[in-house]
């Protein structure tokens, strides 16, 4: 047997009169060629091309027949049909239905059973049960079963015709509304986003009507000539008010139109019957309950036209303000609904003060959803007054933490409207680096005005108040990074790979539905997107850093040269310096110094570090000061550019600076005791014939002991306490970033610890300036024992030169020496001698304030906040001796001592 798509366009058409009928074939000739000809001819139609009109007009002609359970099982599969998306041409074949039924050859009695017949042709499943019989509590108030477009559809969320909206309801839909219902689903059907206008039907009831239907407005009272309000009963001795005239005017007051009793009232900002008016006190409680339909409708409206024009509002916004217009447009389907129904019963003369199904009471029980969806858009738009972008995404998502399942799936359907810019925002900035916010709607901030080398530090940044409230910080913090990563990439590293290939796009939010599905999965899909992007995008970043840039070895080369950490080369760096520095700051030149630089780089291990890394090392004489000599103004430079100066910035070159200068202040002291004691080993021989010398010797060697330990124990402090423990640990957070942020905060901890712990911020200020004290107090004292030696020396040379003249003169048979002579040099001498004392006084004077200072600095050490400087001072004083000189230190020591115990 052939299938229906092997057979002729003829046979089918007679296959469908037939099964229309319910007749064979021979019964169906006459129905059969007005069909051909109608399909053969070319005439126009006499209604447009519109689905819900034709639907609309079939409908009336089953109720013109009193057959309202046949229009309402047509409602019924006509909806389901819709929902199968069985037929490409529907509006084809309602159409040819109408034809069929409006034949004049045919008899009007036959014309009702068009519907059910057409109802039986239509394929039953498990769910041809008519809706109003059963409605299933699970269906949900999401919008994922929108069909094409929204007005495809009659399985909404929203605020919908009544026949729809009771299956998302608690009230069950009357059956006397679904006679008349119309199914608001046709395209073109619904009113405009943006329109007041509700939906009405033909004025036309006559089924030979074939002038096209239109929508229009519901009229007001006073406008209405075929609407008019019936007057009040002449037999009324109170003139009260019908409640068919009170439903007429309520429904006009669900779109926020004056009534004609029911009207705004300004003073009180609500819709409300005049005190003058009589009505029933039960009937004016009823209409100012339903009136806040009205206000509420006027509250959401006015929003949505006072930011839908609004382009500063930004794209978050106007996503927000089509949600509330695709709200209001389910609404305006449950007023068409009613205004249908009204149009009805007018035209079937009923009497709507006895029989009339619009009764107050009813449109109290159908219109507590839409109410209750109503109060919550009226109040979301509320909280939402003055807020854009990311901050009204925040706003919305708070109002979908509700327990009502119904509100929540209203809020979540918004929340995914309303989000799907900025998630498309978001995927355009993680995946292609790029950031189109006209409107400042996003959390990512650009600054155009920030130069290419202060790019990662300052040309992006977050708009904390942008954020949405279901995205995290560190998830915020890690798209600024991926973002910030494929600009830095391109614009300062010059690196040309295509984003695609640093991070595999994922499928971006296409459409709200996409949106709600990220949204729904916040902690699942979207973090591991979020996840993905970051991880690769910062790997990447980093590879050419270190691949390309030598990040790692700049590091360390930090570390050897401004750091003092290369020990040879800083020693024969100083020997070489040392004739130039000791001359006045006035009289050095940059070029001599870099030839002595170089010249200390190829005689030590300095040599066989990378080029890349030597060439950037550079000699640097800070600003001269009268009285400066070149130990005070010279310091070693290290050149960055590039993407390195990203992690080295200026603010941190000027850190290095500061300890290096302080670190070869603390190495030229070292290098002074050493000094010291060389001339005292050597010279200790040579003034043994001098024994009037040894006290201010031995006075000499315990000043300079003193000193020795002093400098000794600091240096062990900075070199394995501060510099290598912070090193250490910079270089193990290094080695672990997953990101350059990482690295510089790392590098940024690692200089502020170092700067604090070798006591140069500002809450060491007074410490620094003891050190500083004591190391030119070692200054004096190197001084002062030159000069002692220089004197000494030259006595000794004299006396020597005097014996040896002596023994000459007797060598060649003549007086050693004569009286004369004798007294001379016994008056040298005694002059000589003459002059230790004041150089014991001056070593004492010496010995005294440098103990007075080591103490001062000993007790703001003991007082100190960081433990590691408390420990310092009991190395410092380890045997005690300035404790037994101070009272002060001998109470802070104590303390400290205690708590130490107790720690342990």
């Amino acid at each position: 047997m052939a299938t229906l798509d092997q057979k002729s366009p003829n046979v089918l058409l007679q296959s469908l009169c037939c099964r229309i009928t319910g007749k064979s074939e021979a019964e169906v000739a006459h129905q059969f060629q007005f069909a051909v000809r109608v399909i053969g001819s070319n005439y126009a139609p006499t209604i447009e091309r519109d689905e819900f009109l034709v639907t609309e007009k079939i409908k009336k002609e089953l109720l013109k027949q009193r057959r309202e359970a046949d229009a309402a099982l047509f409602s019924e599969l006509h909806r389901k049909l819709q929902t199968q998306g069985v037929l490409k041409h529907r509006w084809s074949v309602l159409y040819l239905l109408l034809i069929l039924a409006e034949d004049p050859r045919k008899p009007s009695s036959r014309v009702g059973n068009y519907g059910a017949v057409f109802a039986q042709a239509l394929p039953r499943d498990a769910h041809s049960t008519p809706f109003y019989c059963t409605r299933p509590q699970s269906l949900a108030l999401g919008y994922g079963e929108r069909c094409a477009g929204l007005s495809a559809s009659m399985a909404t969320s929203g605020i919908s015709s009544l026949g729809v909206y009771t299956l998302n309801g608690p009230t069950p839909t009357p059956q006397s509304l679904l006679a008349g219902q119309p199914a608001p689903s046709a395209v073109g059907g619904a009113p405009p986003l943006g329109s007041r206008l509700a939906w009405a039907l033909p004025t036309s009831s006559s089924p030979s009507a074939v002038g096209p239907a239109t929508i229009r407005p519901p009229l007001g009272p006073s406008l209405s000539t075929t609407r008019a309000l019936r007057p009040r009963q002449d037999g009324d001795a109170a003139g009260e008010v019908s409640e068919a005239s009170l439903v007429r005017d309520i429904l006009y007051v669900f779109q926020g139109i004056d009534g004609k009793f029911v009207k705004m009232s300004a003073q009180d900002n609500c819709y409300k019957i005049d005190t003058k008016v009589v009505v029933n006190k039960s009937l004016r409680d009823t209409c100012s309950r339903l009136a806040e339909l009205g206000w509420l409708h006027n509250k959401v409206r006015k929003y949505t036209d006072a930011r839908s024009l609004d382009r500063a509002f930004g794209l978050v916004g106007q996503s927000f303000c089509a949600s509330l217009h695709q709200e209001l447009k389910e609404y305006y389907r449950l007023l068409s609904v009613l205004h249908s129904q009204l149009q009805v019963e007018d035209d079937q003369g009923v009497n709507m003060c006895t029989e009339s199904t619009l009764t107050l009471r009813r449109l109290l029980v159908w219109m507590y959803d839409p109410k209750v969806r109503l109060k919550m858009l009226a109040a979301l738009v509320d909280f939402c007054q003055g807020r854009k972008g990311g901050e009204l995404a925040s706003a919305v998502h708070a109002y979908g933490k509700t327990g009502d399942p119904q509100m929540r799936a209203l809020v979540q359907h918004i929340l995914s409207l309303v989000s799907h810019p900025i998630l498309n925002f978001l995927y355009r900035w993680i995946y292609d680096g790029e950031l189109e916010d006209t409107y400042h709607e996003f959390f990512v901030a650009s600054d155009p005005n920030v130069k290419t080398d202060r790019l990662w530090h300052d040309k992006y940044s977050l708009r904390k108040s942008m954020i949405p409230s279901f995205i995290t910080m560190d998830q915020a913090r890690k798209v600024l990074l991926i973002g910030k990563s494929i600009n830095f990439l391109h614009q300062v590293c010059h690196d040309r790979t295509p984003p695609g290939k640093i991070t595999p796009a994922s499928k971006s939010a296409d459409t709200p539905k996409d949106a709600a599905e990220l949204l729904s999965d916040l902690e699942g899909a979207f973090q591991e997107k979020i996840d993905a992007a970051y991880f690769d995008t910062s790997k990447y970043l980093l590879d050419v850093l270190n691949r390309n840039y030598l990040l790692l070895e700049h590091l360390q080369a930090m570390r050897r040269y401004l750091l003092l950490g290369q020990g040879d080369f800083i020693r024969h760096l100083m020997d070489l310096l040392k004739p130039e520095l000791a001359r006045p700051a006035t009289t050095l030149y940059q070029h001599n110094l870099t030839g002595i630089l170089e010249t200390a780089v190829r005689a030590t291990n300095a040599q066989y570090d990378n080029m890349e890394v030597l060439k950037r090392l550079d000699v640097r004489l800070l600003e001269v000061s009268p009285g400066d000599t070149g130990w005070d103004v010279f310091s070693l430079d290290y050149h960055v550019d590039g993407p390195i100066a990203t992690v080295f910035t200026r603010e941190c070159m000027g850190h290095y600076l500061r300890v290096f200068n302080f670190l070869w202040r603390a190495k030229r002291m070292e290098y002074t005791l050493t000094d010291i004691w060389k001339g005292q080993m050597c010279n200790a021989k040579l003034l043994k014939t001098m024994p009037e010398l040894s006290g201010v010797l031995h006075q000499c060697h315990i000043l300079a002991s003193e000193m020795v330990h002093f400098i000794h124990q600091m240096q062990y402090y900075i070199t394995f306490e501060v510099l290598e423990c912070s090193w250490d640990e910079l270089w193990n957070k290094v080695q672990q970033a997953q990101d350059l942020d990482h690295i510089i905060a790392a590098h940024e901890v690692f200089l502020d610890t170092i700067i604090s712990r070798c006591l140069l911020d500002n809450n060491s200020r007074s410490l620094l300036n003891q050190l500083r004290a004591i190391f030119d107090q070692i200054i004096e004292f190197q001084n002062a024992q030159d000069s002692l030696y220089r004197s000494a020396l030259e006595e000794l040379a004299l006396q020597l030169q005097f014996e040896e003249k002596k023994k000459q003169n007797e060598e060649e048979g003549q007086w050693g020496v004569t009286a004369e002579q004798e007294v001379e040099e016994k008056r040298r001498i005694r002059e000589f001698q003459e002059t230790i004392p004041k150089m014991c006084s001056q070593l004492r004077i010496l010995t005294h304030f440098y103990q007075s200072i080591v103490q001062q600095f000993l007790v703001l050490l003991t007082t100190s906040s960081d433990e590691s400087l408390r420990f310092l001072s009991f190395r410092l004083d380890f045997n005690e001796h300035y404790r037994a000189r101070e009272p002060r230190l001998r109470a802070s020591l104590g303390a400290t001592r205690g708590r130490r115990m107790s720690n342990i």
